[in-house]
């Protein structure tokens, strides 16, 4: 059985639902991970009401699609960073509040608890909810990161400083993990420069952070560690137990003029000089038919969710191709072996 192929809703948030479900079936899709912001998902809404919950599983049938994990990146991108004033054109005003930074964070992680629980009712609500191929409940998102600044090390950061970053993520997030416990959701970070796990390393360190929690794992996206360098098909095997979503992004590297490297040289996406820019399915350097059999190795059966962004493309064009380009790499594992026909018995 094919796997399902959605479309993440965070880069379409100034279209209103209503006006996106059609569309993103239109575009060939099989449903939707649903971003916390725009007019996609209410958190409040979903927490406080059936109905709003119903009223959205209503649209999203009408239309043919379903909706398998919410996303809330902006808030928890808030739980552990410093705060400036990029952060009030991202957070909902309530977040922001009067900008005390400290402020701010306590805010947004108990909006990332409150996430959890109008995930678990959202999902409570779905029509047949309850049968035995149900996936898993996840939100995915950032967690931010005290210690990003911290990358380049200079002035010189020891591991002692680095571990201090750790254990600010665990101070803040265990409880966090804590409460998506207690409702039965999973929490996938996208593991992401300015995160407090950006490769496999740091992913591995976020882990032992929060001792091993069963709810904290990963939303993957190959596209942020293929142009830092990092083996994006280990990675799934590595993290085999804690893949608990799948973002599907293409990304190219090596083809700026030389004069902008890695770290993006303060230049805008789509910039000829950049190093590297995020690119339609198909058209970067990702190789997803090795990330399709590392997932079938793991038994991954949940949703292929299309993240889409190339500022190069028309994105009703770009979203079109990307969800066609999904179902033809996407292919289920072997139930027998292929050399099993040689055995007299199995004849």
């Amino acid at each position: 059985m094919p796997r399902p192929v959605t479309l993440f809703t965070g880069q379409w948030a100034d279209l209103p639902i209503a006006e996106l479900a059609p569309l993103v079936k239109k575009m060939g899709y099989d449903g939707v991970e649903l971003a916390c912001w725009g007019d996609h998902f209410d958190v409040d809404q979903a927490f406080r009401s059936k109905k709003y919950c119903q009223e959205k599983w209503e649209l999203l049938a009408e239309h043919g699609l379903n909706c398998y994990s919410i996303s809330n990146h902006l808030v928890g991108q808030a739980v552990c960073d410093p705060i400036d004033e990029r952060h009030k054109a991202i957070l909902p005003p309530e977040i922001w509040g009067n900008g005390d930074p400290e402020g701010v964070r306590k805010r947004a992680a108990k909006a990332m608890i409150k996430t959890a629980k109008a995930a678990r009712k959202f999902f409570d609500c779905k029509p047949g909810r309850g049968k035995k191929d149900d996936f898993p409940v996840v939100v995915n998102g950032f967690t931010g990161s005290s210690i990003w600044h911290a990358l380049y090390a200079f002035p010189p950061t020891d591991q002692a400083y680095i571990d201090k970053g750790f254990a600010d993520f665990a101070k803040r997030w265990i409880p966090i993990l804590d409460a998506f416990d207690k409702v039965d959701v999973n929490f996938g970070l996208e593991v992401h420069p300015t995160e407090i796990a950006f490769d496999t390393a740091t992913a591995r360190r976020a882990i032992k952070a929060v001792k091993g929690h069963k709810r904290f794992g990963f939303n993957y996206d190959p596209s942020h560690l293929g142009y830092q360098g990092v083996d994006y098909v280990r990675f799934i095997r590595e993290f085999s137990d804690r893949i608990y979503h799948v973002h599907m992004k293409d990304v190219w590297w090596g083809h700026g003029d030389g004069s902008v490297g890695v770290f993006g040289g303060h230049t805008n996406f789509g910039d000829p000089k950049r190093f590297w820019d995020f690119r339609s399915l198909g058209h970067g350097d990702i190789n997803f038919e090795e990330i399709i059999v590392a997932l079938n190795d793991i038994n991954y059966v949940g949703p292929l969710s299309v993240e889409w962004e190339d500022i190069r493309m028309d994105r009703v064009h770009g979203g079109s191709e990307a969800s066609e380009f999904v179902r033809k790499c996407d292919f289920p594992s072997s139930k027998v072996a292929f050399d099993a026909a040689f055995d007299k018995e199995q004849q």
